[in-house]
């Protein structure tokens, strides 16, 4: 019997650019002012703690709000396939049984790209049974946040072109 259920949150979205256009734009997420510009509602801070943002092995800090929550994360960045994955985890070994893994996919269409951003939760089943409606709820607001973060870098990058 399985203790935590994973939940799989994903948002795609199609942008007329290219693969490499679409991962030099994680190239570009350095700093602050950086970061906010992706999403200037809910991104607050961003720190590069080693390394770069898409690079194996790298660390970085972020705070965005979540749900209406202010969140400070430390990421690993696990996985690197450039012009196609960033795969990146909790850097709390705690936190990652909860939440395991994000993952930014770029995939080529038809002269442009699909952009996935998915994001990996834990959840056990007292919580899902207890809190069932602050569990949807969290889950919608972070959902929003995903599709408001793929519609934002759509903006930003078909504005490029």
């Amino acid at each position: 019997m399985k203790l935590l259920e994973e939940i799989v949150l994903t948002n795609s979205i199609e942008i007329n650019t290219s693969p490499e256009k679409v991962f030099g734009f994680f190239l570009q997420i350095v700093d602050d002012a950086s970061y906010q510009a992706w999403h200037p509602d809910d991104h607050v801070a961003f720190r590069l703690i080693k390394g770069k943002f898409c690079q194996q092995g790298s660390i970085v800090y972020a705070e965005e709000y979540l749900h209406g929550k202010l969140h400070k994360l430390k990421f690993l960045i696990k996985e690197v396939v450039p012009n196609r994955k960033i795969e990146f985890v909790p850097v709390s070994r705690l936190l990652r049984i909860y939440f395991p893994r994000n993952t930014f996919i770029i995939e080529t269409r038809n002269g442009s790209c699909v952009f996935t951003a998915s994001c990996v939760l834990r959840v056990g089943r007292l919580v899902k049974l207890l809190a069932r409606n602050r569990l949807e709820q969290g889950l919608l607001s972070i959902r929003k946040h995903m599709k408001e973060e793929g519609e934002s870098m759509k903006r930003i990058l078909e504005k490029r072109d």
